[in-house]
């Protein structure tokens, strides 16, 4: 099947995967936990489900108003964190959903406009915040100890020389821009203009996770699709580095139960809590055709899985 290309800025990836999975159809609930410019709500609205699209961002969601009018009452857009998606549903009077689909991480939208400060292609404030509220990137390089920014940057970035970053951001503050972030890094690691890959690429994750708690909000967005989705839902989740599937693959693994030792030669073993999800799928990536159409989907990952009928079970999100 020849990838589908939407006209909106960014360009939902392994869109016909995640159609797939889903199946959508004109009786359906659907979430879409990371709404963004519309593409993967778009594909399925169009098979006539009834879809609630929750964003941080409020840019997405004020851009988002042109949908809801086009699709007549089928879209509601909600300006929340995906984590808080099971409350805002308990607020609206719905109690369970057939699908939710989750895109990790941050957007084109946000990577491309220089004043949203993610990204170092072009100089803007150091920002980073989705939601536009809390800590910034720059308040907490400029105030946070050496050994807190080198235990973000070495966790959430896997920049093994995070000590040395670390030393070499707080002897240059106050720092402002992203070009600010951007030329400590590379002074710190010897970066070379012919370097395949820019070493600032590593902190600038490593930061931006921090700033948005993302790999926090992914555990509990992923407890909240659990306990939204009724028996025979499908949830399907779309990383875009290893930090993001290991997490998704680890959950969906423990919520079906695969890898539990129980051993039949210890009478009495108390057994496990039944799977909360079934037919896990294994990793499935972009194809050629889409990765040359959109470079950017290059390290997705799309896993999904069906809902069981057993209690939902509340695992930790921190």
């Amino acid at each position: 099947m020849t990838p589908q290309i939407a006209t909106a800025p960014h360009i939902p990836v392994l869109l016909n995967e995640v159609v797939a999975a889903i199946q959508p159809k004109p009786d359906m609930s659907v979430i879409d936990a990371t709404f963004g410019a519309g593409g993967y709500s778009r594909a399925l609205l169009s098979s006539g489900v009834r879809l609630y699209g929750f964003d941080r961002d409020p840019n997405a969601i004020r851009d988002g108003a042109g949908m809801v009018a086009e699709f007549d009452g089928r879209l509601s857009l909600h300006a929340e964190r995906f984590s808080d998606m099971r409350s805002e549903m308990t607020r609206i009077g719905v109690d369970q959903v057939d699908a939710v689909v989750m895109d990790i991480g941050v957007s084109s939208m946000q990577l491309d406009q220089s004043a949203r400060g993610f990204a170092f292609s072009s100089d803007g404030p150091l920002d980073m915040r989705m939601s536009q509220s809390g800590e910034s990137a720059a308040d907490f390089l400029n105030s946070a100890d050496e050994s807190a920014i080198a235990d973000v940057l070495y966790h959430y970035g896997e920049e093994r020389q995070s000590r040395r970053v670390a030393r070499a951001i707080v002897a240059a503050r106050p720092l402002e821009t992203t070009g600010d972030l951007a030329r400590v890094v590379r002074r710190a690691l010897g970066h070379k203009p012919h370097d395949k890959k820019d070493p600032a690429t590593r902190s600038f994750q490593a930061v931006r996770i921090h700033v948005n708690d993302e790999l926090g909000e992914l555990r509990a967005g992923l407890n909240a699709a659990e306990a939204l989705l009724r028996e025979g839902g499908v949830l399907a989740v779309v990383s875009f580095h290893s930090l993001e599937d290991r997490i998704v693959k680890r959950y969906l693994r423990e919520a079906s139960g695969a890898g539990r030792a129980v051993s039949r030669h210890l009478p009495g073993e108390i057994p496990g809590p039944p799977p909360t999800f079934v037919n896990v799928s294994k990793a499935i990536r972009p194809s050629v055709a889409e990765i040359d159409a959109n470079p950017r989907s290059r390290s997705s990952i799309l896993r999904h899985a069906i809902r069981t009928s057993a209690p939902a079970i509340e695992r930790a999100s921190s």
